[in-house]
């Protein structure tokens, strides 16, 4: 894994994780949809060999099954960083899993992010988008990114033009 210096060049921050995700099926109660999915949350490290990239069922129970998606890598970027500010200072952050839906109505995570607008622009895009905790390391990584690349810009009010005093501008009818 290649390292990056941050805040403190005595801890080498990683510049990405490895992360999985956990996605759950329940049978529906409705009469359109056989299972209702939504995601448990993700785990970051590798969960498998390099070599080992296939959904895994991880847990079934009756009405209950857990997929294991591995092989996902974030990284952070600079031009992300006021999203992953706003993220962070929610009142609940959020990894965000984006999803395609496959012919059989099941989900597929193509994408984890930590930016609220990327997840967004994909929700607009009408791909699923779930949101899940954050794993503590992810959350303390994000955050010494966030303290080395983030700097608020202040805000500042709009001065307006004083609309009155441009008598110059009137159209004589002739």
């Amino acid at each position: 894994m290649n390292m990056t210096t941050s805040l403190n060049s005595d801890s080498p921050q990683p510049d990405h994780f490895e992360l999985s995700v956990i996605m759950e099926a329940r049978r529906s109660q409705s009469a359109w949809a056989d299972e209702e999915w939504s995601a448990l949350g993700v785990t970051a490290g590798s969960q498998f060999d390099a070599h080992e990239e296939e959904v895994q069922e991880i847990f079934h129970e009756e009405d209950v099954r857990r997929l294991l998606f591995p092989g996902f890598r974030i990284m952070l970027h600079v031009d992300e960083c006021e999203s992953y500010y706003h993220n962070l200072m929610a009142p609940h952050p959020s990894c965000y899993v984006v999803a395609d839906i496959d012919e059989k109505s099941q989900p597929i995570p193509f994408l984890v992010t930590l930016s609220f607008d990327e997840a967004h622009a994909y929700l607009e895009g009408d791909q699923e988008v779930y949101a899940v905790d954050i794993p503590p390391e992810l959350y303390r990584w994000t955050e010494v990114f966030v303290l080395t690349h983030y700097v608020p810009q202040k805000k500042r009010k709009r001065k307006l033009d004083n609309w009155k005093k441009q008598s110059g501008s009137r159209h004589e009818a002739g």
